[in-house]
């Protein structure tokens, strides 16, 4: 069961480097055109954590695939693909049909089930556990900034 949890921690991981590569584009007009949140964190925020976010999930799933009962993997490995699926859902949303209140909603989502990760990692190992803090606290500004983009726009 660790090999298959971990193995299925990453493939969640890289469909969310991929899928996220695919279809968030900054660079164009469109997305410069729009009317920013006054409190947008400035763009080189954007290149240093999503990196992080993306490497600390990778070793949160494969050490709780290794340390939690197989029930508690279970559970991550679910809320993790949901919250991808959310995450994904809203680049596309945003960025292909610019439709910018169903992908705040699909943000809010991602922010949602990622509280039930930490709590999975909690209760395996504090040190992941506190690394993935910062990855809740960014989807749930992304999902505030993302409301407020559907709100000005």
């Amino acid at each position: 069961m660790k090999l298959i949890g971990a193995t299925i921690g990453i493939a969640i991981l890289a469909a969310y480097v991929i899928g996220s590569g695919l279809w968030v584009n900054t660079g164009d007009n469109w997305y410069r055109n729009l009317n920013q949140p006054s409190w947008q964190p400035p763009s080189f925020i954007f290149g240093i954590i999503w990196p992080y976010n993306f490497i600390v999930l990778g070793i949160a799933a494969v050490t709780i695939a290794e340390k939690a009962s197989r029930a508690n993997v279970v559970i991550y490995l679910a809320f993790f693909a949901f919250s991808v699926a959310c995450a994904l859902t809203w680049a596309f949303q945003f960025y292909r049909p610019h439709n910018l209140q169903l992908a705040s909603v699909a943000l809010i989502g991602t922010a949602v089930l990622t509280i039930p990760m930490i709590i999975v990692a909690f209760r395996t190992s504090t040190p992941i556990a506190l690394a993935l803090l910062p990855y809740q606290a960014w989807v749930a500004i992304a999902a505030s900034l993302s409301y407020q983009y559907s709100r000005l726009n």
